[in-house]
């Protein structure tokens, strides 16, 4: 590991504090009072002060007069500049292929509006099967893993929906279609909210369950990859590029 030289240490840590407060706010508050600001961060207030204070210099954080904080017009613009820029195929697809790679089978990622889901990307494997999923093709939530696990992050009750949720993917064998077998897991966006799932299938004769159950590592790293790329995205952003019709 490179070390960093100790000159250059504090001004590191202050850009990296400094991120801390701008990453504070959730986005579910209009203001965030100088107290929660220091509980969320971990910092004592008199930092989160001084930090508050450079930001809003530079027109990142906004001050009330009662001592309360909230974004300010820099931070909307940085992030139109990066929803600009953003192509959720640059950040997809790559993870579907390396996914692909790693277990020989056809990779898909799913988008979900109420009760449907789409598939939105694909990558076929090498034995993949004619009768695959069709991108925009709308499919029901409620069947088939890449919906269950859907479900299943949205909290869904029921002893099922329990399993997945404590083992972190969904297998299913037959649900959706006779001859298709597939294993899911949910991907996550900006604070949590579920953005929709990643998956492999192919047919259910060379799909076994203990096949399924030994690609969970893959597919759950291949969720957890994604969710970090798109973690700055909201579901709308995601949902522009589908809707369904």
């Amino acid at each position: 590991m490179t070390k960093v030289p100790a000159e250059q240490a504090p001004q590191v840590a202050s850009v990296a504090r400094a991120l801390g407060v701008l990453k504070a706010f959730s986005g579910d508050e209009s203001f965030v009072s100088l107290a929660e600001l220091a509980r969320r961060t971990g910092m004592h207030k008199p930092t989160v002060l001084r930090l508050a204070r450079t930001l809003a210099a530079e027109g990142f954080l906004v001050y009330r007069a009662d001592g309360a904080w909230r974004l300010g017009p820099s931070a909307g613009s940085l992030g139109a500049r990066y929803q600009a820029q953003f192509d959720v195929n640059d950040i997809i697809e790559p993870q579907l292929m390396a996914l692909s790679a790693a277990t020989g089978e056809s990779a898909s990622f799913y988008v979900y509006e109420d009760n449907i889901r789409s598939c939105l990307l694909r990558c076929e494997g090498p034995r993949g099967i004619r009768r695959h999923v069709r991108s925009g093709e709308l499919l029901p939530l409620d069947r088939g893993s890449a919906g269950r696990v859907i479900l299943a992050a949205l909290g869904a009750p029921g002893a099922a929906y329990d399993d997945i949720r404590r083992e972190g993917f969904s297998v299913t064998r037959g649900e959706r279609s006779a001859g298709a077998a597939s294993i899911s897991a949910a991907v996550h966006g900006a604070n949590r909210a579920v953005l929709g799932s990643v998956g492999v299938s192919g047919p259910i004769e060379r799909l076994t369950q203990a096949l399924l159950h030994s690609y969970a590592p893959a597919t759950v790293q291949a969720a957890a990859q994604i969710s970090w790329k798109l973690g700055g995205v909201s579901v709308a952003a995601l949902r522009s590029s589908w809707h369904p019709g």
